[in-house]
């Protein structure tokens, strides 16, 4: 069956992953102006802390996601599973697993990426309004919203795996008497 080690030790690496993107969207970047001694204007960063939880969310993600592909080896090597509704089950997990997993390490890392850059003099934009590079709202809490969802597949995917190993454990039935074959 499948280990509660390997359950729990996900569902942490997981929770705190999607904790700190939570927490990299709450403590994005935002810029304001202000001026230099010359009066020219400039972007003043607020703390950076975002870039780093972000990065931190995304190792957590991808530690998970090994400790998981490692343990089921990668659902495609060693001996196959018996046919069955869990290893169908299994299957649609690994592959919403793996959708959900790349989705969210690119807007992790977009995100850190976006957020670590500052321009320190504001550009002009067509007679418009001075402007400041930051991230836009909302990247970091995509990037939480499929780390929870890579969690839950994850953690479906194992115990399916698990229940399908196990089912082809379990030697058929024997039926008594002489087995009367054709010839």
């Amino acid at each position: 069956m499948a280990s509660i080690i390997i359950l729990a030790a996900v569902f942490v690496l997981d929770v705190v992953a999607f904790v700190l993107a939570v927490g990299a969207e709450k403590r994005r970047n935002i810029a304001t102006l202000g001026q230099d001694t010359s009066g020219r204007p400039y972007c003043v960063y607020s703390s950076d802390a975002s870039t780093g939880y972000g990065i931190g969310a995304l190792l957590l993600l991808l530690a998970g996601q090994a400790v998981v592909m490692v343990v089921t080896r990668c659902f495609c090597c060693g001996r196959a599973l018996s046919p069955g509704r869990w290893r169908a089950f299994s299957g649609f997990c690994f592959i919403a697993c793996w959708f959900a997993f790349v989705i969210a390490e690119l807007c992790l890392l977009a995100g850190s990426v976006r957020n670590a850059y500052h321009t320190k003099y504001s550009t002009l934009v067509m007679r418009g309004p001075l402007r400041c590079a930051m991230l836009r709202k909302g990247v970091f809490a995509a990037g939480a919203a499929f780390t929870f969802l890579t969690a839950l597949f994850a953690e479906l995917h194992y115990l399916f795996f698990a229940k399908a190993r196990h089912a082809a454990d379990v030697p058929p039935p024997i039926v008594g008497g002489i087995g009367m074959t054709r010839m």
